[in-house]
């Protein structure tokens, strides 16, 4: 019987390792938003990141443009698409991609003006969580002309499960392309060890439409005929690399207005960073998603192998310790027997006996 268990043990703990295990290191299909009591249990939180004392471009209806000085709070919101995903995830994406929604809006927090605004739709690799080629992904910022083309790649929301320690592509939505994102250390991060990757973006011409840039100009720079404005990002991001979930990201954004004649104006001069609360609920939920993995990827199937491992040895030393001394009753069995009849034979021959009192020789 122990030596049965043993064997189901060993063959559930390969089951969790190898079956059950890569089935929980996917996106899933039906993550939500959580309410304004954080319900449901593992639900999506928005992330939110503040800008103390930055420069912004303030761009409002029948005003000409300005630039502002305060504080800048940035939200953002991404929610798989389960709908989405079931209706376009067809063909080789079928099982292997699931579509998250994205929604990020910037607020001045002194007059609570929204600032900039965007949403995108993309299509992830249900493993990596990089974005993957799909005809109907889109990313739409600051204007009302609707979603635009854009090919996503690399890194965008999320790292992969078991994130290693090396380098990758991470999506910039200003540049729209991936860009390497380097390992860069280890770090604590509210107690939970995380991976540093920082992705420095030297400055870069966003090639603008003329029209935007020529609003510009007539603002800041009347004298000058062209221009270009340079965008430039340090993003430094820390990983929980079991789950590959964020829990800490700082963007160093800068945007120039640099026009032939004139001097350069500052556009974006912010340095964001995730909030205390922000960082407080991505350690928790990283945190959690990295000991359920753990649980079932490590802990279970490492378990199973070590009690089926020694019932298999319990077993096996019963079943050979019961045949030893099985072999040693028959051994004395068939001693016994011998001796019984070699003593017949001696009383059959007429061998002489001796008795208990000496009487029987005599006779």
């Amino acid at each position: 019987m122990l030596f049965g268990i043993g064997v189901l043990c060993l063959v559930l703990a390969a089951g969790a390792a190898f079956f059950v295990a890569p089935t929980v290191t996917k996106l899933p299909y039906d993550l939500t938003l959580c309410n304004a009591e954080g319900k449901p249990e593992g639900c999506l939180k928005p992330s939110v990141a503040v800008a103390e004392n930055a420069k912004f471009l303030q761009l409002k209806k029948d005003a000409p443009p300005t630039v502002q000085t305060g504080t800048l709070e940035a939200t953002t919101e991404v929610a798989p698409q389960a709908g989405v995903t079931e209706a376009e995830m067809t063909g080789d994406l079928e099982g292997e991609a699931v579509v998250w929604g994205a929604f990020g809006t910037v607020k001045w927090t002194q007059t609570g003006e929204v600032i900039s605004q965007y949403s995108a739709e993309l299509a992830l690799d249900r493993r990596t969580a990089a974005a993957v080629e799909w005809d109907k992904q889109f990313l739409q910022a600051d204007g009302p002309e609707g979603p635009s083309e854009v090919t996503f790649g690399g890194q965008v929301y999320k790292f992969p499960f078991h994130t290693e320690r090396k380098d990758y592509e991470y999506f910039d939505r200003d540049v729209r392309k991936a860009l390497p994102i380097r390992f860069d250390g280890t770090e604590k991060v509210d107690g939970i060890e995380a991976y540093r990757f920082q992705q420095v973006i030297e400055e870069t011409d966003l090639g603008l439409p003329a029209d935007r840039v020529s609003g510009l100009l007539g603002a800041f720079a009347p004298g000058a005929t062209s221009g270009k404005v340079m965008y430039s990002n340090t993003r430094t991001t820390w990983v929980e690399p079991v789950s590959g979930n964020f829990v800490k990201v700082r963007e160093q954004q800068k945007k120039t207005l640099v026009p032939d004649q004139g001097t350069a104006t500052a556009l974006l001069d912010a340095d964001f960073v995730y909030t205390d609360q922000t960082i407080a609920n991505s350690v928790e939920s990283a945190g959690n998603n990295r000991d359920k993995l753990q649980l079932i990827g490590r802990t279970i199937p490492l378990g199973l192998a070590v009690i089926g491992a020694l019932a298999l040895l319990v077993g096996l030393w019963l079943v050979l310790s019961g045949r030893r001394a099985t072999a040693a009753a028959r051994h004395r069995a068939d001693d016994s027997d011998a001796a019984a009849s070699e003593e017949q034979q001696e009383v059959t021959s007429g061998a002489p006996v001796r008795g208990g009192d000496g009487e029987a020789g005599d006779r």
